[in-house]
């Protein structure tokens, strides 16, 4: 028998599964596909007679910022575990419409240096910015690092500050407040004058999915006051080098992974409050004991699918079935490439190609391409972000070839008026690549193959209901104790020895390792707490 299975083998889960193998316990990891990492992975595509190596393609995530925020990395000492990160720096570039760029270094005075270059005025704006938000969200961090609870939260983000003036200055309190409730398109309008800067921010901001007028989501943009501290990074070899570290990590300390036959049910012995987790049942129909599982999975194929109505109360079975997840998100392509964009606006440009490249011309093109998703169609003309990262990595294509990851929101999984995106998916990868071409005329007739992932593709390959990479809309009604709902979000579930660790849960999305963190902090607890009463018995 197990001490503790782990369902799914994507970044969170592996994160609580190596901290629980770290403390003693006999853990096994299981995943439903036959390759490991879950969204966090990256897999070898295109090879050729020519280019039998091929080209090492991520089909998830892609940039790692949140993961070095936290002490996974060095608790789990994953560096020795064959994981390197390269820096990126820039992070992030925005080549300015009729010519120039922006670039987002770590440095923040490197960044006003270059945000000067087109408006001295924001440049100056830029510096009270970070400031401001970075006095705000080293408390919001602190939230994030520990299951969440009301007054915990209210503990961690002011720990004494608003006496103190440590988030906001004397006498504006108040505004401060009002400001962490406007949406971040509201604060990025408060700050700044010009129209690059301020589409810059605001598109990446919009990487965690709400659009630029959703209440409450004003660190959204904030939290690039903490990229400065962080930096981006990217593992060296593709994403997946992160969870590959992880399973040498937990395997070194006597973890186990199973790969390729799926949780067909999680095994409930009792009924109501007696309802205990067992272990799990494969879809192969062995069945395989522990005294604890905790389900990566998504929130509600944990709860609707391995739990089951029956051992659920109506009221939480339609609550997890009324969580948000949203319409979609948006789609990718992975273009193996003869060449790097050679970008008009910047290009002899030495930096552009060592982070992100944010190819918005503004924000009315953005909010169209809102309208289009909200009216249910792909955008007209999609926003977009590219990724070369073949320029700092050169290992992963073939001498001489490159790789261009091109991201695109906001792209619906279900479509209006009947149309199904089997249909479509090539005209509409056809459109984002496109994009990238207006940008960078070179790139016209270069690629030599491609990887479309449509919200479709995401939800099947990744299990991402309705294609949200995010799992559940990143809201404030569905953050901090509220996420997945109420009673669900210590990472506990009202079947015993259940729990979740999932992006499902508090803090969300995004390449962080928090959940798995935040769960597996939980599990050792209850671990302990149990020990100490069996002790007294």
């Amino acid at each position: 028998m197990h001490d503790v299975i782990v369902i799914g083998s994507g970044h969170n889960g592996l994160t609580a599964a190596c901290y629980l193998a770290r403390a003693g316990q006999k853990v096994c990891v299981i995943e439903r596909r036959e390759t490991l990492g879950g969204a966090v992975c990256t897999e070898t595509m295109f090879r050729s007679p020519s280019e039998p190596g091929g080209y090492h393609i991520d089909v998830g995530s892609s940039a790692h910022f949140m993961i070095h925020q936290t002490p996974v990395i060095r608790d789990l000492e994953l560096e020795k575990y064959g994981l390197e990160y390269i820096e990126m720096d820039p992070f992030m570039s925005y080549p300015v419409p009729g010519g120039g760029v922006i670039h987002f270094h770590r440095s923040v005075e490197q960044t006003m240096e270059s945000i000067a270059k087109v408006s001295p005025k924001d440049a100056a704006a830029y510096r009270d910015f970070i400031d401001y938000w970075k006095r705000v969200n080293r408390g919001v961090l602190q939230a994030f690092l520990v299951p969440p609870a009301p007054f915990k939260l209210f503990r961690a983000m002011s720990g004494g500050q608003w006496r103190r003036g440590a988030m906001f200055k004397k006498g504006e309190q108040a505004d401060g407040i009002r400001r962490i409730i406007s949406s971040y398109g509201q604060v990025v309008e408060e700050f700044f004058e010009n129209e690059s800067v301020k589409t810059a921010l605001l598109w990446f901001a919009a990487q965690s999915g709400p659009p630029p007028d959703q209440s409450a989501s004003a660190d959204f943009v904030g939290w690039q006051a903490m990229l400065h501290e962080s930096g981006g990074k990217r593992p060296k070899g593709g994403s997946g080098m992160l969870t590959r570290a992880m399973i040498r990590m937990l395997q070194a300390h006597g973890g186990e992974v199973i790969s390729g036959d799926p949780v067909g049910k999680i095994m409930i012995s009792g009924t109501g409050d007696a309802a205990r987790a067992d272990g799990v049942r494969l879809a192969s129909g062995r069945e395989m004991p522990a005294r604890r599982v905790i389900s990566n999975a998504h929130v509600k194929t944990t709860m609707l699918k391995l739990v089951g109505p029956e051992h659920l109360s109506p009221s939480l079975y339609k609550r997890v079935g009324d969580i948000n997840t949203g319409n979609g998100f948006g789609m990718v392509i992975r273009c193996a490439v003869e060449e790097l964009p050679r970008y008009e606006a910047c290009p002899d440009d030495p930096h552009i190609h060592n982070g992100l490249q944010l190819l918005v011309p503004s924000r009315e093109y953005m909010n169209a391409s809102i309208g289009d998703y909200i009216a249910g169609r792909p955008p007209e003309k999609p926003s977009v972000l590219a990724m070369t990262f073949t320029k700092i990595d050169p290992s992963l294509a073939p001498a001489g070839k490159h790789l261009l990851y091109l991201w695109a929101q906001w792209h619906p999984y279900k479509l209006a008026g009947g149309v199904r995106w089997e249909d479509i998916r090539e005209r509409e990868a056809q459109k984002i690549y496109d994009v990238a071409t207006e940008y960078a005329p070179n790139m016209k007739d270069k690629r030599i193959d491609w990887y479309i992932q449509t919200p479709v593709d995401i939800e099947e390959k990744h299990g991402m209901l309705n294609g949200n990479v995010m799992h559940v809309e990143m809201t404030i009604d569905q953050m901090f104790m509220f996420r997945p709902t109420p009673e669900l979000s210590q990472y506990k579930t009202p079947v015993r020895n259940l729990y979740l660790a999932s992006a499902s849960c508090h803090p969300g999305g995004g390449v962080f390792a928090a959940a798995g963190y935040n769960a597996a902090g939980v599990v050792i607890k209850d671990i302990r707490k149990e020990k100490r009463w069996f002790s007294r018995k």
